[in-house]
């Protein structure tokens, strides 16, 4: 379903806004706005990790504590967790105290800075993944993407992990990579005048 929905403020938003109250927050000033930012970058992809097999909802509720947990996600820092922070990770209930989750965010850590001195930053590589508008269904229809697809395969073939094409996708939505607003949506104009100013990074 790409239709808007219309909220008690009277404006239109995408669809899943109305599944939460934290979402039309979220939706108006993160999702779908370009990011370039590389730790923000790898934030979205660790907690698209630990989505897997829950909500946004219950991510986006523990996203501070997330934060805290992972040192504002600087992957020079928790590229250097050793054993003793997964014990202390596992312990924290301010998170999702999945073993598997937690090591993969370390391990994406030291893939991360490997990337950055191959590349130049993760910014300018994720963003080499960016598709043409034109090849993209409607709005809100798809799941996963051509580039989503050889984005993951990438990812997985340099030692990522928990990033399949749903995860990727999801991340490229709310990364700004595709407006993925739904025709109708307020946000959906502001999010490509954002695309249309962004500056692509190139290292």
């Amino acid at each position: 379903m790409s239709l808007p929905h219309t909220s008690d403020d009277g404006k239109e938003r995408c669809h899943w806004c109305a599944s939460a109250p934290e979402f039309p927050a979220y939706h108006d000033t993160e999702w779908g706005f370009p990011v370039a930012d590389d730790h923000r970058l790898f934030e979205k992809l660790s907690l698209e990790g630990f989505q897997s097999g829950l909500s946004w909802r219950t991510i986006l509720a523990k996203r501070e504590n997330f934060r805290r947990a992972f040192h504002g996600f600087d992957f020079d820092r928790v590229a250097r967790f050793k054993e003793k922070d997964v014990a202390r990770l596992i312990e924290d209930a301010g998170i999702i105290r999945h073993r598997g989750k937690i090591e993969a965010v370390i391990n994406n850590a030291q893939r991360a800075r490997e990337m950055v001195k191959q590349e130049g930053s993760l910014a300018a590589f994720v963003w080499r993944y960016e598709p043409d508008p034109r090849t993209l269904g409607k709005p809100l229809t798809a799941s996963t993407s051509a580039a989503s697809v050889a984005l993951s395969k990438e990812l997985k073939r340099r030692g990522w992990k928990f990033v399949g094409p749903t995860t990727v996708y999801a991340f490229m939505q709310a990364m700004g990579l595709i407006n993925d607003h739904a025709n109708g949506c307020f946000i959906r104009a502001k999010a490509e005048k954002a695309r249309k100013s962004f500056q692509r990074p190139h290292s």
